[in-house]
Parts: C-alpha cells; structure tokens; sequence
C-alpha cells in the first residue's frame, strides 16, 4: 500500500499537518539548512514548504532520491530546476506562495453563506486543491473556507470590483474589511491559513493589516512520473 492510499484508508493527519500548527503557535523547526522529507499528500499531491532556514518536502519519491538533487533549507528547495525534478517532465507546478495565518475571532459569523457561486473561478478553484469547501461573502465579495493542504484550514478572498472586474484585493479597504469579517467564521483561537502570491503586493498589504502573519512559502505539485524514480 502506498504512503497516499494508506493515509486515505486510515484518515491519520498528515504530519505536515502538525508543522503548520507548530509554526501557528511560533514552534518551528530548526534553522538548520536542512530537508525534512515527508510521505506524499492526499489526491495525487506533492508540495515544497519552506521555513526560515530549514525546508520540508511531501514527496512519493524516496528520501534518497530526494537527497541526490542536494536540495536545502535556504532556498534551494524551491529552486526551478528541483521543482521540475520533483514534478516529472509532464508534472504541473503551482505558483509559489507565502504562507500566512490568523486565529479565529469571537463573536457572531458576520457573513452569510453563499449558495448562488459554486460557478465562480475563485471557488472552482478551491474545489480543485481543497476539501470541504464553504463559500461567504456579501456584496463586497467572496469567502472560501475550506481543508487545504495537508488538512489544515483554509481561507481566500475575491472582492468585486466595479466594472465587473474582481481582484484578491482593493485598495479601498474593502479587502481588509472582508477578511476581518472571514475570521468570524472561523472558531476563536483557532488557526486559519492562507496561500498569497508574493507578486499580488495589493493583496499581501490586505492580508497583513488584517492581522495574518507570515509563516513562510511553498510551492504545491501535481507529479506525474513514469517509475518511482
């Protein structure tokens, strides 16, 4: 039984799972330089996370054939040419984000849940990475909520813009108002995390007056291989 199927069968978190929580509650590993190598994800997934100084990678592949390319925790993880060694010729690589929490906030959901946008792309694209997807939001935008990688919670944001255009963000504070008003939906005290592009500045401004920090970045990988090699 592989790594994926068993941990589909057992319903056991997956231990970057813990990692995240870790790093929520300011625990991190060690700055080290080093890799930690992981079993694969759920639904075909692979990922590069990086922390300050110390990387972990979720991987089919072997530790050492990992440890062959002489990846490391100070970046090289997330370097190009290492992303495609563990994605395969024909894998897909996805953007490389940073990754962000929060904690849940007390008080009453201030958004009401949507049922009108399952269509949407913001939402279709939730559905595509993440479980258990809940869509919010009011004539400013949307609110996904959802169990993202390795199961933790998840949350995005997609305001509409007048003119019909829709963004990550606004400089009107329209985002940082809807994000404030997202984190009521979420238990208080509990983590919730989010993936913001480094180049979408409008939505990382938005994202870090609304009280998210930075835990660091990663990159999500949809392998495709013709061996375990």
């Amino acid at each position: 039984m592989s790594d994926l199927d068993q941990a589909d069968s057992t319903l056991t978190p997956h231990p970057l799972l813990a990692l995240f929580h870790n790093a929520a509650d300011g625990r991190f590993p060690s700055a080290d330089g080093q890799v930690s190598i992981l079993p694969a994800l759920p639904r075909g997934l692979e990922c590069s996370v990086a922390f300050t100084g110390h990387a972990v990678i979720a991987t089919a592949l072997s530790s050492g054939e990992v440890q062959s390319q002489e990846p490391d925790g100070y970046g090289g993880s997330l370097a190009p040419d290492f992303l495609r060694y563990l994605a395969g010729q024909g894998g897909r690589i996805g953007t490389l984000d940073a990754v962000l929490v929060a904690r849940g906030a007390s008080g009453s959901p201030r958004l009401p849940q949507r049922l009108d946008v399952e269509d949407h792309p913001r939402v279709r694209h939730a559905r595509e990475l993440r479980t258990g997807v809940r869509v919010h939001g009011d004539e400013r935008g949307l609110v996904t909520l959802a169990d993202g990688l390795a199961g933790r919670r998840e949350l995005s944001v997609e305001l509409d813009e007048p003119g019909g255009g829709s963004s990550n963000n606004s400089s009107s504070g329209l985002g940082r108002s809807l994000l404030r008003d997202a984190l009521t939906l979420v238990p208080a005290g509990e983590p919730v995390f989010a993936a913001v592009s480094p180049g979408n500045a409008r939505s990382l401004r938005a994202f870090l007056a609304a009280g998210f920090v930075p835990l660091g970045s990663e990159v999500i990988i949809r392998p495709e291989r013709t061996s375990a090699g």
